[in-house]
């Protein structure tokens, strides 16, 4: 029996075509394992937005060589493996395979290429790839990724993503609706489509406005990212407010608050397009919450920039924030940008931003305090003796109760929050709490 260890970095998107590498060589007899020592085929799959990402994975690759013994194979895939291509296989002599996003179907051969000592990379975009025949073996029976696209066609200037996972390409709807009533046959009530730019989806006959996926039997909680601010059209807007299954969740990247600063970043809006966006969607979704992206330190950001990005913080009062400093990326416009701006500098501003985050998100969540939601029970929490749960509004919540609730839905009061997650106690009449000599029963 052949073993495969994968180990994953950056996006959902790797999440999913991790999942996909799985299927790709189960049809081939490997099985998975979650122990590289075991592993006769090891894979690091890669991120490259960001030098700390692909400075990580090399630190990684000279941890992972331990494991490897004669005839195992050491594979890098995914963006980091698409940018640097054959440059790896030069570099790094552990590793016997770089394969990019596109070229998952060819493990099988190229593992077993390696076995015979021919070292291989595997970097061609190819447009026409969804890997629809290949099922994805994903761990995760309760909620599932869907690619719906693949690439990206928006050329920001500080992004690599266009080198490494190519020209925007979506899947056919009636691939991506099968899939998806396969994954409700099995259990599956909560689906997250993908796609770089997701809401610019659209195959040829179907646009992102199409609710055929939201109208699939099962699915009871539906979630997309990432999308782009400027795609959110009418019909758009108007498929989320008629379509029960969406949740009340947006991950909406804006990268800056200043509209100088987006000009530069060749993002297709500016401040007031992005606020004009943001309102819309309060406006269709009430209640909705939303998280975002923000770079700091781009090149040429001055501190009036910076300031403008704090104060749209403030305005938008996001839920929650990814934060980042600008990362140099060999190939990418803004490296070429003058002015950029000191590693001294961009480590103070985003001390600076991710105190007015949480500020913000801590306000939002103490006003939510005491209010009732539905939550789908996700698994045990990392620690203590408690469940980790997700409201339709993507927050956290911590409760009681027992391990057979994991995958069920259940009705909570949220009872705390430390500023960024919640406690709550179950309202069900089936989940209440009875104690009895200090032992713990559910009824």
């Amino acid at each position: 029996m052949r073993r495969v260890y994968i180990e994953t970095y950056g996006c959902q998107m790797n999440v999913s075509d991790s999942e996909l590498m799985f299927g790709v060589l189960g049809r081939d007899g490997y099985v998975r394992t979650d122990d590289p020592a075991v592993a006769d085929v090891l894979l690091i799959n890669t991120c490259a937005v960001r030098d700390h990402a692909e400075q990580r994975v090399l630190g990684r690759m000279g941890e992972l060589k331990r494991y490897k013994r004669p005839g195992d194979v050491m594979g890098v895939v995914g963006c980091m493996a698409q940018r640097l291509g054959p440059k790896l296989l030069a570099s790094v002599p552990q590793v016997d395979l770089v394969i990019g996003p596109d070229g998952y179907r060819a493990l099988p051969e190229l593992i077993a290429r390696a076995r015979d000592g021919q070292r291989a990379a595997e970097v061609e975009f190819k447009q026409w790839e969804h890997y629809e025949d290949v099922p994805p073996v994903r761990d995760n029976p309760i909620s599932a990724f869907v690619t719906v696209q693949r690439g990206c066609d928006y050329r920001c200037t500080f992004c690599i993503v266009p080198m490494t996972r190519g020209p925007e390409r979506s899947r056919k709807l009636a691939d991506v609706v099968g899939e998806v009533a396969r994954l409700a046959h099995g259990g599956t009530s909560e689906v997250t489509l993908l796609g770089q730019t997701v809401n610019s989806y659209h195959d040829g006959e179907h646009d992102f406005a199409d609710r055929a996926v939201g109208a699939v039997d099962g699915i009871r909680r539906l979630r997309f990212t990432s999308p782009y601010p400027t795609d959110f059209t009418p019909r758009v807007l108007a498929a989320m407010a008629e379509t029960p299954a969406v949740c009340e969740h947006v991950h909406l990247p804006v990268q800056s608050g200043s509209a100088r600063t987006l000009k530069r970043m060749l993002r297709r809006y500016d401040r007031r397009q992005y606020l004009d966006v943001v309102a819309a969607l309060r406006a269709t979704v009430p209640g909705i919450a939303l998280s975002t992206d923000i770079i700091v330190g781009f090149p040429g950001e001055t501190e009036g920039d910076f300031q403008e990005t704090l104060s749209l913080v403030e305005a938008v009062a996001f839920d929650d924030a990814y934060t980042f400093k600008y990362s140099v990326r060999e190939g990418t416009p803004a490296v070429k940008i003058k002015d950029h701006v000191s590693e001294e500098t961009k480590t103070e501003r985003i001390g600076r931003l991710i105190e007015v985050v949480r500020r913000v998100a801590k306000r939002k969540n103490v006003g939510l305090v005491g209010s009732a939601h539905e939550v789908l029970v996700e698994g045990p929490a990392k620690r203590g003796d408690l469940l980790q749960a997700r409201t339709r509004t993507n927050k956290i919540a911590l409760l009681e109760g027992p391990p057979d609730w994991i995958g069920t839905y259940r009705h909570v009061r949220f009872t705390g929050t430390t500023g960024s997650t919640f406690t709550a106690w179950p309202l069900d009449d089936y989940g209440v709490l009875a104690r009895s000599g200090g032992e713990v029963a559910w009824r």
